[in-house]
């Protein structure tokens, strides 16, 4: 049975051919790229396929493209890394709202093992920075946008404790994704003060370095809000 071999647009070589060099650290993390006019010339291609090959890397997150700029090779991080699933995980979620179900239970699993992780690990700064994020996420009550970004900051403070620089971005893009889900909980009447109250317990237990007790109080929280978005649903 014959093989066909599909024809390659210019821009995908040009891809490949830069690709190749950033990978082997020909060009390193944080440096620029040679001039729209430069690449013409390397790889005898026109200005359309040098920019269309650019803004592929931009959208995979290889390259970040300034206005007047030469593009510059992205240093690599959790949070870039995390960050470029980000859109695809939206759509993914508008689409199949189904899935909902399953990321929640993914954030469970996950937010468990750091409130235990920070348990075992918390020093007594570690603690007071916890202790100081329960009480600016109360002093933010008055303000639901606030609200909501001390209740994250709260939830990728405990993950950073981990010393895993993974698990906060993982679990700030669980909590974001979604966000949009989230603010008819935080409405409810005393949802605020149960949050807070749920916070302070997984404090807490991470303050006696107890990891079952962290673990467990924080499944009890997520778990009761993910009980309260489905009774909010039905209404």
């Amino acid at each position: 049975m014959a093989e066909i071999i599909q024809r390659r647009k210019l821009y995908q070589e040009v891809v490949d051919r830069l690709m190749e060099r950033i990978r082997s650290g020909e060009i390193a993390p944080g440096a620029q790229l040679p001039s729209e006019r430069e690449l013409m010339e390397i790889y005898g291609v026109g200005r359309p396929a040098i920019r269309e090959a650019l803004q592929t890397l931009e959208r995979s997150g290889i390259v970040e493209i300034v206005h007047g700029e030469r593009a510059r090779v992205v240093v690599p991080t959790a949070d870039r890394l995390i960050a470029q699933v980000a859109g695809g995980a939206m759509h993914l979620l508008r689409s199949h709202p189904d899935m909902l179900v399953h990321l929640k239970e993914a954030r469970v699993f996950l937010e468990m093992g750091t409130a235990r992780m920070a348990a075992e690990r918390a020093t007594e700064e570690d603690v007071a920075r916890l202790q100081l994020s329960v009480a600016r996420h109360r002093a933010s009550m008055v303000n639901l946008e606030e609200f909501i970004e001390r209740d994250m900051a709260f939830h990728r403070e405990i993950a950073l404790i981990s010393g895993n620089p993974i698990f906060p971005s993982i679990v700030e893009s669980l909590f974001r994704w979604a966000g949009e889900y989230y603010q008819p909980l935080v409405r409810a009447p005393g949802a605020e003060e149960l949050t807070l109250s749920e916070h302070q317990r997984i404090v807490d237990a991470i303050a006696k370095h107890d990891g079952d007790g962290a673990a467990e109080a924080m499944r009890a929280h997520l778990n009761r809000a993910n009980d309260l978005y489905r009774i909010l649903s039905r209404a």
